[in-house]
């Protein structure tokens, strides 16, 4: 059974007011002296932020146990400073973000300058493993046309400096500033993805390897294929049904690729166009149906990927819990949806964060 492993950018927030605090440094701090033999924290681009990373898990039940443990923990090591985590992909109300201390992100800051200061956004990272480079590039040429979906059931981002952006997903769009992101074009042969890799760090806009944004890409410090286009989910259980997903569409494209399936040759700009159109609709109103590229109901393309990998869910005892996670999330919505709810209801994008903080920590 295919390993998965989660990381989840964490927004750091004033409990009272929602606004995000650079509170960063004093957590990581606070949480080293506690548990000095665990790295489950790490900085992130600004002070905001908060990032953890979750043990690799085999049992979806296990790896949903992960992220809640977490989460949880993260909330309690800020709620000491008297801060809170909130799983939000962009802040609701508006904020100044603040650059970490680090060489790294002052080299992006001058190079890349405003739109790194704008990159005060929240993602997932999901990594499954694989058994070699030759695996993971087949799998990265025949997921790409449903990772828009993954985009689109994960969307948590409708606000952006107090004002609703029009989007479910607008840290999508925000991220798609770095030049270096985005869909790719098949890469046919682990010697070909490594070349190309050797041929955008030769140019220089990029400062290394791990500067390769691809929605999905083979991960530089584990044998995982990593892939990168979701929004930090609002539910620890949407997180878990993105996990499962991202493990089926993994080996389903592994069986596709020993059976001889060659990958769907949908252009770059087909992609762009579906990862725009799941930013811009969420699980509201149409998407691009990977398999057509045309625009059909989002509950159709959600059930179209449920179908697609549905051998695989069957042989890791996950369709069940798959099924009925991605019916609730198409009956109830996701997280735009309901903060979108928050807001109509109480009118205070504040009361936002807040409820959002209790269902980060539920």
């Amino acid at each position: 059974m295919r390993t998965v492993g989660v990381e989840e950018e964490l927004l750091l927030v004033d409990p009272s007011t929602g606004e995000p605090q650079a509170l960063s440094a004093a957590v990581l701090a606070r949480a080293a002296r506690a548990e000095p033999s665990e790295e489950t924290f790490e900085k992130e681009l600004h002070s905001q932020q908060l990032e953890f990373a979750t043990h690799p898990c085999a049992d979806m039940t296990d790896l949903g146990a992960e992220i809640v443990r977490c989460r949880q923990e993260a909330g309690r090591v800020a709620g000491e400073i008297g801060a809170a985590v909130v799983a939000l992909a962009t802040s609701p109300v508006p904020v100044t973000p603040s650059l970490s201390t680090n060489k790294r992100y002052e080299w992006l800051a001058q190079e890349f300058g405003l739109p790194v200061q704008e990159q005060l956004v929240c993602g997932c990272h999901i990594h499954v493993s694989v058994e070699s480079d030759d695996e993971a590039v087949a799998v990265l040429d025949r997921i790409r046309p449903w990772l828009s979906v993954l985009t689109a059931l994960s969307a948590n981002s409708p606000f952006w400096q107090g004002k609703d952006s029009l989007y479910s997903s607008y840290r999508s769009r925000v991220w798609m500033r770095w030049p270096m992101a985005g869909p790719n074009e098949p890469f046919g042969t682990a010697a070909d993805y490594h070349r190309r890799v050797d041929d955008m760090v030769a140019t220089g806009v990029l400062l290394d390897k791990g500067m390769v944004y691809f929605d999905a890409r083979i991960a530089e410090r584990y044998p995982t294929v990593e892939i990168r286009v979701s929004d930090v989910a609002l539910e620890a259980s949407t997180a878990t049904l993105l996990a499962t997903l991202t493990r089926g569409l993994v080996e389903t494209a592994a069986r596709e690729w020993r059976a001889g399936t060659a990958p769907a040759d949908h252009s770059v700009e087909l992609l762009r166009l579906a990862a725009w159109r799941a930013a811009r609709s969420g699980l509201e109103g149409e998407l691009l149906h990977p398999r057509s590229m045309r625009p059909a109901p989002a509950a159709e393309v959600v059930h179209a990927l449920l179908e697609h990998v549905g051998p695989a869910l069957d042989d890791s005892g996950d369709a069940d819990r798959a099924h009925k996670t991605a019916g609730d999330l198409l009956r109830h919505g996701n997280g735009a949806r309901i903060q979108r709810q928050v807001l109509e209801r109480t009118g205070s994008l504040g009361d936002v964060v807040t409820e959002c903080v209790r269902r980060t920590q539920a």
